[in-house]
């Protein structure tokens, strides 16, 4: 669906029936071009991944909310946050990667985000992931492969044999799909590389995969807008999981001074 015809109830309702939605339309072109030019020198210095699930021919910066500001808009994207609101309704983030799938990659194996939780599937939807498209996503260039069907569904053998569907999207599309669905990074068959980044979401009573409160320290996050800061790690489960010295992580920075030089 295109952007001017998403609404949070229509992105929402595809999301739980299918497991994910593609929305086109999302960044104008000139966004994608800032947001790929400040990811270029960090994708330039990082190394290849150093197994087949990481891909050795793609290269992953971590951390990137870490790292640049320019995927605030995406983080704080208000369609984004309507579904996440109906769907996990507490949440903060969970991993923020981008993802560029080199020339002569391999496809990813399958696989489910949520399986790095040892719950039940009852436990209800746990993570949702955006996947960005800062390039255009296509058959041919490595794009997400996903499972319709595939929900709740934790031993590989049953996702196998069941049809896949390849996101293919322009740039500045957004792919929004549930922890539960199984899915991978597509292979590279082309001379260029595909970029991508994942903006994953957790509910605020797990752990998320980054540590937050290392990666995100006080200093970082005190000039950060207010709803950024809860993302990040500072917020509260009601009524009090993820105190801090019995207040809430908001006080921290409140009486956050930069130390010494």
């Amino acid at each position: 669906m295109h952007h001017q015809d998403a609404t949070v109830e229509t992105v929402t309702a595809a999301v739980l029936r299918d497991g994910y939605a593609v929305i086109e339309g999302v960044l104008d072109a000139d966004n994608v071009r800032r947001k790929r030019q400040e990811l270029r020198p960090l994708l330039d210095e990082t190394d290849e991944g150093a197994n087949s699930f990481l891909g050795y021919r793609t290269r992953r910066v971590f951390a990137l909310a870490a790292k640049v500001r320019c995927f605030d808009d995406a983080l704080l994207h208000p369609l984004v946050l309507g579904v996440l609101d109906q769907v996990l309704e507490h949440y903060q983030l969970c991993v923020a990667t981008a993802i560029e799938i080199g020339p002569g990659e391999s496809a990813q194996t399958l696989h489910a985000d949520d399986g790095v939780y040892p719950l039940p599937t009852a436990a209800g939807p746990l993570t949702i992931n955006t996947m960005w498209a800062i390039d255009d996503f296509t058959a041919a260039n490595g794009a997400t492969r996903l499972v319709p069907g595939s929900l709740g569904q934790h031993e590989k053998r049953t996702v196998d044999s069941q049809p896949v569907r390849i996101a293919e999207m322009p740039a500045g599309s957004v792919l929004i799909y549930l922890g539960s669905l199984w899915h991978g990074g597509g292979a590279n068959h082309t001379d260029r590389p595909r970029l991508g980044v994942v903006l994953e979401y957790v509910v605020s009573w797990l752990r998320p995969q980054e540590n937050l409160g290392l990666t995100y320290p006080p200093a970082l996050v005190k000039g950060l807008s207010e709803r950024l800061q809860e993302l990040l790690g500072y917020n509260l489960y009601p009524p009090f999981l993820g105190y801090v010295d019995g207040k809430h992580p908001a006080e921290l920075l409140r009486g956050f001074t930069d130390p010494p030089t």
